[in-house]
């Protein structure tokens, strides 16, 4: 059974850092590229960061370039979201996601086959 559980949500000043992780099991990870999505209050989910399971290949939404930094460990079978310079508008849930992939990394959410219950990240002062 594939599970996607996000962790290390939480609240944070604005200019803050956080860190949150997607554990993954039920799936071969060396296949799976992940993605990680937020849904804000009112709005639609949308794409922050993806990274490929060959290469470890990323590629990020603009509003976040420059800021948030994806990686995997390939021992712990885990993704992180690495968030610096955070803003009010990062508030949202922050969803991790798995899709059967490889070489190029996509952000839309369509291609993406499993999901996690998601992480509240708040950025308030």
């Amino acid at each position: 059974q594939v599970q996607l559980v996000e962790s290390g949500g939480g609240l944070v000043q604005p200019g803050g850092s956080l860190r949150v992780s997607c554990a993954t099991s039920g799936f071969t990870w060396d296949y799976y590229d992940i993605g990680w999505f937020r849904q804000a209050p009112g709005k639609e989910r949308e794409a922050v960061a993806c990274i490929t399971s060959r290469f470890g290949r990323t590629s990020y939404a603009d509003s976040v370039k420059g800021r948030f930094t994806v990686s995997r460990d390939n021992a712990k079978n885990t993704v992180y979201l690495q968030m610096d310079a955070l803003k009010a508008e990062d508030t949202a849930v922050y969803y991790c996601a798995a899709r059967r992939g490889g070489v190029i990394p996509t952000l839309r959410e369509r291609d993406y086959d499993y999901w996690g219950q998601g992480t509240q990240v708040t950025v308030s002062s």
